[in-house]
């Protein structure tokens, strides 16, 4: 019998890079990207017992957080309506730790948890790759966090490589603005026909994002946040924004420049991760105020 309830990390990522290398007849966008998931967590918990049917219910312990229409209850209603049982009821509450809105695809990997999580609760069995396709239906940023893996990724995000990486530290800023990722799509300025580039070029440094220049434009918290970020190492943008980051590979380093971070942002410590952790393992360090 399938356990009543279950409790998961909901990992962030950051993009290390992004290219974005054409634009397709349907308004998506082609890109090369590596996803690269760090412990900063959000913690999901998800029970199916005792509940009447087709319910489905969440709660969240930020008031900011909307739950109408919420990825959470999108990917549960999506899941079931796929295998036609549409009284499966679930409910599920979260603890939500990741910045809404700034890059760190919180909302896609909450989404991606649901999935695998209710797929073992409610005894489904579906595979994997049935999951990452049910997931690009609610965003492209969904199937990583299904895979659970690091990944090379290329057409809106999809096409995913895993991708061992080294371990490293990073710090992260939210300059506490949430930046729409429609607006920066759509802006006549974003850079739309980078060549394609190989992994190699990836490790060997040949890399950016391609949005970073139209978020400084629109975004002058983001310009800020870079500019400041950018005295300690090497500073770029995660995906459309806001957060930025900088790594280290020491983690002393990278504790003494999160001991400096102004007032105006939220500054937060993340260490790199290879897989998907455990749900005792991914530990949140952020700086206290």
């Amino acid at each position: 019998m399938n356990p009543p309830q279950l409790t998961l990390l909901s990992p962030a990522k950051i993009n290390l890079f992004l290219h974005i290398t054409g634009r397709r007849p349907d308004g998506y966008h082609n890109l090369q990207t590596v996803f690269q998931l760090i412990d900063l967590c959000d913690t999901l918990t998800f029970s199916t017992g005792g509940l009447p049917p087709g319910v489905l219910s969440l709660q969240c312990d930020q008031a900011a957080v909307p739950l109408d229409g919420n990825l959470i209850l999108r990917a549960a209603d999506l899941l079931r309506q796929h295998v036609g049982k549409p009284d499966l009821a679930a409910a599920v509450t979260l603890a939500k730790r990741i910045p809404m809105g700034g890059g760190l695809g919180g909302g896609s990997s909450n989404a991606a948890v649901t999935l695998r999580a209710l797929n073992q609760l409610w005894g489904l069995d579906l595979p994997q790759q049935t999951l990452m396709t049910l997931g690009l239906s609610l965003g492209a940023d969904v199937p990583v966090f299904v895979l659970g893996r690091n990944a090379w990724a290329g057409g809106v995000g999809e096409l995913l490589q895993p991708l061992d990486l080294p371990t490293r530290h990073y710090l992260v800023l939210w300059p506490r603005v949430e930046v729409a990722t429609g607006d920066i799509f759509s802006h006549q300025q974003l850079t739309r026909d980078s060549a394609a580039i190989k992994i190699a070029d990836f490790l060997a440094g040949r890399v950016r994002n391609d949005c970073e220049n139209v978020v400084r434009k629109l975004v002058p918290e983001v310009d800020e946040a870079l500019n400041w970020l950018g005295r300690f190492g090497k500073a770029s943008l995660t995906g459309t924004g806001s957060c930025v980051f900088v790594g280290f590979d020491n983690l002393e380093e990278a504790k003494q420049v999160l001991g400096k971070v102004p007032a105006r942002f939220q500054g937060f410590m993340a260490s790199s991760l290879n897989r998907l952790p455990a749900a005792s393992g991914c530990e949140i360090r952020e700086k206290l105020e």
